[in-house]
């Protein structure tokens, strides 16, 4: 399909508009949100619309003047420098759900590396980028547009390159596109050392023994998500991601400077600004279960901008996944003042559950007891 074809006045579209079509239309057309932006569309195509309600509400609503933490790691190496970060952990995981790191451990090089990496497999000739092109979620590495495509009210301005090891932590080197294949090696082993020390502090503020997490395997069944937003023409219009809370462990997250990343903070929108060098980081539904509630994953969302591309890099740590682990509320946090808020799950019924609705109805709820 040629996706020139989107390009139709307001009249036309709203006329002939077939949701069901439009969305088999965009999706058999395997460009992605890319292909409308290197089509030159003008007006954004009502399978991206925002839902009328939605867009109302986001006019009566506002951003709170409030920054999200930023926590040094610098200081992880001494007894009371540690004991100080852990407690910024807590406050941060128990108050926001969400922070951003700085003297991670990460080089700077290899943070832009790995953005170089992401853009250009994005803008390489979409021919050899379409071969990627699949919504089969066994697929190990695989590019599409809107994995909730058919179950959200409202596509997003986004498309996706995404490489799983959720089965198995070895990745053969040449299943990884060439475009990023480099970058994306040795971004891995940095951000996966990452993850063993975040998990660390996160089990001493938790109260719990500085290996706990790790012990449990919270940081296996890693998955990298890729992601490019293309320039949009009528950004009030869509949304880059819609509101979703992230159905794993943890989440660290590489960011360029463009910006657009919000959360929720007591009912409002909070941006959070891009720190040169700084990664964010933010709890997801799997922890906020096994802490008992005593650490929140919280709704966050992306905004669709005129400047572009942003491109953004998720290390999710979902956890176990093959072979089937239980996880449930830890026993060291319930107590008869305490009892457990959540039933035990699986990892793999999680995300079944996670991804067989839109994004914008995700959180651990579902599994309160």
């Amino acid at each position: 399909m040629d996706v020139s074809g989107f390009k139709e006045s307001s009249a036309e579209m709203e006329m002939n508009y077939n949701r069901k079509e439009e969305l088999k239309a965009f999706d058999d057309s395997k460009a992605g949100v890319k292909g409308l932006n290197d089509a030159g569309v003008a007006k954004v195509p009502k399978i991206f619309f925002r839902p009328p309600d939605e867009l109302a509400e986001e006019f009566g609503s506002y951003k709170a003047n409030v920054q999200v933490p930023v926590i040094d790691l610098r200081s992880i190496g001494g007894s009371d420098g540690r004991e100080k970060v852990a407690n910024e952990v807590r406050i941060a995981s128990k108050e926001w759900g969400f922070f951003q790191v700085v003297n991670h451990g990460i080089p700077l090089n290899v943070l832009e590396e790995m953005i170089h990496g992401v853009r250009t497999f994005h803008e390489q000739d979409p021919e050899v980028k379409k071969s990627w092109y699949t919504r089969d979620l066994t697929k190990r590495v695989r590019y599409g547009s809107n994995l909730d495509l058919y179950a959200s009210k409202s596509a997003n301005w986004r498309d996706t390159l995404n490489i799983s090891m959720l089965v198995s932590d070895k990745l053969d080197p040449d299943e990884i596109p060439i475009a990023c294949r480099a970058a994306t090696i040795k971004y891995m082993k940095y951000v996966t050392d990452l993850g063993t020390t975040l998990f660390e502090l996160l089990s001493e503020a938790l109260g719990l023994k500085h290996d706990h997490l790790n012990t449990l395997e919270c940081g296996k069944g890693r998955t990298l998500v890729c992601n490019y937003y293309p320039a949009c023409p009528e950004p009030e219009l869509t949304l880059g991601i819609s509101k979703h809370s992230d159905p794993v462990f943890l989440t660290v997250l590489l960011q360029d400077q463009l910006g657009g990343l919000q959360v929720m903070f007591n009912n409002q929108w909070v941006d959070v600004p891009p720190i040169s060098g700084g990664l964010v980081v933010n709890i997801g539904d799997l922890l906020q279960i096994i802490s008992n509630d005593k650490f929140k994953s919280v709704a966050h969302r992306v905004l669709a901008n005129l400047a572009g591309p942003r491109i953004s890099v998720a290390c999710f740590f979902n956890g176990v996944v093959v072979p089937p682990k239980l996880y449930g509320p830890i026993k060291e946090l319930i107590s008869e003042e305490s009892p457990p808020i959540f039933k035990d799950f699986v990892v793999s019924d999680y995300r079944e559950k996670f991804f067989s609705k839109a994004f914008d109805n995700s959180g651990p709820n579902d599994f309160k007891l």
